[in-house]
């Protein structure tokens, strides 16, 4: 066991090392959840595995609480991939390396998974404990939260027989969620066509790094910029001039996080390498005094490369980099009826290039249909005025607030009689699964709290210690004040 295993809570602590020791990235979690099952048989609870993967556990009341409300802890198994350019690491076999910097805890090189490892930590020690008064209970994991929603698209009617959940997937301590926004995945795909370069040319390669990203949802309003967008910028302000010619592009890794990184892999005439590294390096010097109060490592270079046999056309080329700098990104709108919060926002995550084909991804979050309607149709748009195929895919309900909810006063006034302070009511810019939960289950009530975890989605993802503490003194305080039923 680590460092952390000794911190306190310590049955959480010890339940999210074990957790970090288990690779679990989307679409790999089958070794995590095996290890859940099989704990959770070895401690004698009712534990199966749903049609697509999801983990459910069931443990009796304890005595004297037999007539309370069913209660269902949920949170999900997967944890967002995500690495420096040269940390060494396998998301698939490796475990994270979590240490104590501070007042938080963090990963070295890499996501720490808090997001939401924690919650999940938190259930299981909840699971384990002999000493928590609680009704009946049910822990729901999902698999694929943070790559499609799997395991809450699959989740069906008479797996549970909870009347609350409780969703561990926020991360700011002293706000309570009750509403989220819904979502889209976005294609835009280019079909490619090359011809052979002419004589004289070199090989070079532009490479953005050190942004910090973060997540697509809860970080879109900081104005964090975004690797994609930048290296779109460049290409249309220079490309033409130089005469350059693009072989490839590939930036960001998942299409719901910031990009950290671009690069794209160019030619040019020899006489104008001089002047691409110049101008490059003036772009890094606009950039740092533009983004100076947020970004505060970004580095740019141009870097020998092969020479490519072929380059994209010109057509192709011009098309590829008009729309990625014409591509909308960020916040798109704020709410009118909730004070801070995104409305609509729209992340160009990913750019990927192979033989025939060069594929944005993008991800549309939206509290309400008609804001993702319309974010729909400028892409649509966008992908008809440049010949490119547009498709959606993946769509999720928000999570509707209801503002009459038994458990959201009920963990309020529970807040407040702990610290003397009312918490935050919020609905979060993020895809939090309740509003997939609500299909099968439309009369379940539901809340989402948790501790408060910075930077998730990116390598400086870090959880803050001392509010572990106060989730799990939260989660006990809430078991024990469901009301019966009625």
């Amino acid at each position: 066991m680590s460092e952390i295993s000794q911190l306190s809570p310590q049955p959480v602590w010890q339940f999210f090392d074990k957790i970090c020791s288990i690779p679990h990235p989307s679409k790999h979690e089958d070794q995590l959840a095996q290890y859940i099952v099989d704990w959770a048989t070895h401690e004698g609870l009712s534990v199966c595995r749903d049609d697509v993967g999801n983990v459910i556990i069931k443990k009796p009341a304890t005595p004297g609480m037999e007539n309370r409300k069913g209660v269902v802890l949920q949170a999900h198994i997967d944890m967002v991939p995500q690495k420096n350019e040269n940390t060494d690491h396998d998301f698939v076999t490796d475990p994270i390396r979590p240490y104590i910097d501070g007042d938080w805890v963090t990963a070295d090189g890499t996501t720490l998974g808090a997001d939401n490892g924690m919650g999940m930590a938190t259930c299981l020690a909840v699971l384990a404990a002999n000493d928590i008064a609680h009704g009946p209970l049910e822990v729901l994991l999902t698999i694929d939260e943070e790559a499609g929603m799997t395991g809450a698209f699959g989740l069906k009617e008479g797996w549970l027989d909870g009347d609350i959940l409780l969703n561990t997937d926020s991360e700011q301590e002293g706000e309570i969620y009750m509403g989220c926004a819904g979502g889209v995945d976005t294609s835009i795909a280019f079909t490619l066509e090359r011809e052979a370069l002419g004589e004289g040319y070199v090989g070079k390669a532009l490479q953005i790094k050190g942004l910090k990203g973060g997540h697509s949802g809860v970080d879109i309003h900081t104005g964090r910029a975004n690797a994609n967008k930048l290296l779109g910028r460049f290409l249309a302000g220079h490309a033409d001039d130089l005469g350059l010619r693009l072989i490839s592009i590939r930036g960001g890794t998942l299409r719901n996080a910031i990009p950290r990184e671009a690069f794209a892999h160019v030619a040019i005439p020899a006489e104008n390498a001089e002047k691409l590294a110049s101008l490059f390096m003036h772009f890094e010097t606009v950039l740092k005094e533009e983004l100076a109060a947020i970004e505060t490592s970004i580095a740019l270079s141009v870097l020998d490369n092969e020479i490519s046999e072929q380059a994209l056309t010109s057509n192709v080329q011009g098309r590829i980099i008009a729309s990625i700098n014409a591509c909308p990104n960020g916040v798109i709108r704020m709410s009118d009826d909730i004070n801070g919060v995104v409305e609509t926002s729209l992340n160009l995550g990913v750019i990927t290039t192979e033989e025939n084909t060069m594929t944005l991804l993008c991800l549309i979050r939206s509290l309400g249909d008609s804001g993702r309607s319309y974010v729909e149709s400028m892409l649509r748009s966008l992908g008809e005025l440049a010949g490119a195929e547009v498709t959606f895919s993946g769509a999720y309900p928000g999570w509707k607030p209801d503002p009459e909810s038994e458990i959201m006063h009920i963990f309020r006034k529970t807040y407040e009689d702990i610290y003397g302070r009312v918490p935050d009511i919020m609905v979060i810019h993020a895809g939090l699964e309740c509003g997939l939960f609500k299909e099968p289950y439309p009369n379940m009530d539901m809340i989402s709290f948790g501790p408060t975890i910075k930077f998730p989605h990116s390598p400086d993802e870090k959880v803050n210690i001392a509010t572990v503490g106060l989730f799990w003194e939260q989660m006990i305080a809430m078991l024990s004040a469901i009301p019966e039923k009625a």
